[in-house]
């Protein structure tokens, strides 16, 4: 095998709301400021979407997505899961949002067949320490393995790898940015759970992040770094962000950079060969009945389909699939969501040298120069 496909994409965020309308929902006791019943996600989705048929089907979520997941066939399907799952009522002090799924409700992630989670994100431990201690056995109970949160630093800050040919692995390293608003104690150390927590984005956190990738990697080895930096909102890609991806890809240690956070996608960047996604853009939310953010729409997806030279990292080809949400469900993109991002990644992929072409599939392939 000289090449192979993944599936990446942005945040899947199937706590609060979206866990309210699945068949085995977690109790919807919200601490937020402005909301206390998780089921109020639900009701405002519906008034601007109609009803959602609660309880759902275990692959309801995934809607149009599951026909190019079997179109594609990607040999890897990884995802940043941004909640935690468990039962745990152990709500992390001071914070002002909590997510949680029923780990009953774990299927839904199964349903689109997962392989991996990265998990170094600002919602994993919302459930403390108890609840990420049940994350990780839920998940690795039904065999999706993840990376980015651990029992301990080592484990933290451990890449699963996952096979890909006879002798041929991808190794994916999940950090957390300060930045994406991770709370410092959320740092594994040697005696506690945590994330791969990263103060900052300056040299000595590159070397920092180098090091622990060069101590697992092997000849041959292929390896994404996903990474959850920045804010929320906003199409600028930061100096330090692009930086830290150049660097780790001009000393070889990273083959692509796999970045999330935004709840929309950002553009796109092809750097000596290898890909960089600056910003996935959430995939699954519970947001439809919150609004836009000016321009700016959290319920605009994409499903992002690289092709890797197995021997060198080097991208072949990106395919780009635009999905919007409805009633909690992936839908192929509507005109208006279709031709907002088809523009975004021109007009702001022209200063990265990207840009994308439309497919047959509805979706577009990525040029770069």
């Amino acid at each position: 095998m000289s090449s192979v496909v993944l599936f990446l994409a942005g945040d899947v965020m199937t706590g609060r709301g979206v866990d309210q309308v699945m068949l085995q929902p977690s109790v919807p006791w919200l601490m937020e400021q402005f909301v206390r019943d998780a089921r109020d996600y639900v009701r405002l989705a519906e008034r601007v979407n109609g009803p959602i048929p609660a309880p759902v089907a275990v692959d309801y979520i995934w809607g149009d997505a599951l026909a190019q997941l079997r179109r594609v066939r990607p040999a890897l399907r990884i995802v940043n899961l941004e909640t935690s799952v468990t039962r745990s009522d152990d709500a992390w002090p001071g914070k002002g949002i909590h997510y949680r799924m029923s780990p009953g409700n774990l299927d839904c992630l199964t349903a689109a067949g997962l392989d991996a989670c990265a998990l170094a994100n600002n919602h994993v431990l919302d459930w403390g320490r108890t609840g990420l201690r049940e994350t990780l056995e839920s998940l690795h109970r039904a065999g999706i393995r993840t990376a980015g949160a651990g029992m301990n630093r080592q484990e933290a800050w451990a890449p699963i790898a996952l096979e890909v040919a006879p002798g041929g692995r991808i190794l994916l390293f999940s950090f957390g940015a300060s930045s994406s608003g991770i709370p410092p104690p959320w740092a594994a150390t040697a005696t506690t759970s945590g994330v791969a927590w990263l103060a900052d984005l300056s040299q000595d956190t590159i070397a920092q992040a180098g090091e622990a990738i060069r101590r697992h990697r092997r000849a041959g080895d292929r390896v994404i770094i996903s990474i959850h930096w920045g804010g929320n909102w906003g199409l600028a890609i930061p100096a330090a962000h692009r930086d830290f991806a150049h660097r780790l890809i001009d000393d070889g240690t990273a083959d692509l950079i796999y970045g999330h956070s935004s709840h929309h996608p950002m553009p796109i960047e092809v750097h000596k060969g290898k890909l960089i996604l600056y910003g996935c853009g959430d995939l699954v939310n519970d947001y439809e009945g919150i609004g836009a953010h000016g321009e700016l729409r959290s319920d605009w997806a994409c499903l992002y389909f690289p092709t890797l030279d197995v021997r060198t990292g080097a991208l072949l080809r990106l395919e780009i699939v635009p999905m919007e949400l409805r009633r909690f469900q992936l839908r192929g993109a509507g005109t208006q969501a279709s031709a907002w991002l088809e523009r975004m990644f021109n007009d702001a992929g022209r200063a990265l040298g990207t840009s994308v072409a439309r497919e047959a599939s509805g979706g577009w392939t990525l040029k770069w120069r």
